[in-house]
């Protein structure tokens, strides 16, 4: 029996840093931790479509300070900011209605190149299968583009009733390397689903990107220079 391990969590010790900081009692932690995943979770659905990478949450006692990395800025933040500051406010109503003295602080911070995302590509491709797009031609198209962003590998896989296929099957293509096995290989893992008329179609990506020593924040190394806004 094959026993998977999440490509991402198995390099976290070597190569990435944890994405939540946040301090609170041993009585606090799993309230705070549920409230990390509701927020990631609520983020995810309001922001469908934009491109978004990752997101980044920290707490005090006083501050909640919610950074978003994506590929579309311009999406989330709006016409003079208008888009980030309906988010800020439902946030704020959603989650910390009864807690008046918290401050909420949102930033958003540009992607340096997209292409190179897992979660941005794996998103992108269930949308495509969402729209019945063969999904031969969605696994070709993301591996060139991959490609040309300057991946040295990538992995695709789609399982489910393909092209409305009566029989459920996994499909996938590959092109370069993907060592899974090596500690130091930084390797982008994600995956979606795709609801289309014939049931959910599963997708995973893994993209390979070359082999590193030391851990990141991908909040400050992946990131462009500035941030793109902040309320």
């Amino acid at each position: 029996m094959g026993h998977k391990v999440h490509p991402k969590i198995f390099r976290m010790s070597q190569l990435w840093t944890w994405d939540s900081r946040w301090f609170r009692a041993k009585n606090k932690f799993a309230e705070s931790l549920e409230l990390d995943h509701n927020i990631r979770q609520y983020l995810k659905k309001e922001l469908k479509g934009s491109s978004v990478d990752s997101v980044k949450i920290e707490m005090s006692p006083r501050d909640v300070t919610i950074t978003i990395m994506t590929g579309k800025p311009g999406m989330i933040i709006g016409r003079g900011g208008a888009g980030i500051e309906d988010l800020r406010k439902k946030v704020q109503k959603t989650f910390f209605k009864n807690s008046k003295d918290k401050t909420i602080r949102l930033n958003v911070l540009e992607l340096a190149n997209p292409s190179l995302s897992s979660t941005i590509v794996a998103e992108q491709m269930g949308m495509d299968l969402e729209k019945r797009m063969p999904f031969r031609r969605v696994l070709k198209g993301t591996i060139e583009r991959a490609q040309r962003a300057g991946a040295l590998g990538i992995k695709v896989a789609v399982s489910g009733r393909l092209n409305g296929a009566e029989i459920a099957r996994r499909e996938w293509l590959t092109w370069g390397k993907v060592p899974l096995a090596t500690i130091r290989s930084d390797i982008e893992f994600a995956q979606a689903v795709a609801h289309t008329i014939y049931g959910a179609i599963g997708v995973k990506v893994w993209i390979y990107k070359g082999e590193r020593f030391g851990r990141k924040d991908r909040f400050t190394d992946e990131a462009k220079e500035k941030t793109s806004y902040s309320k």
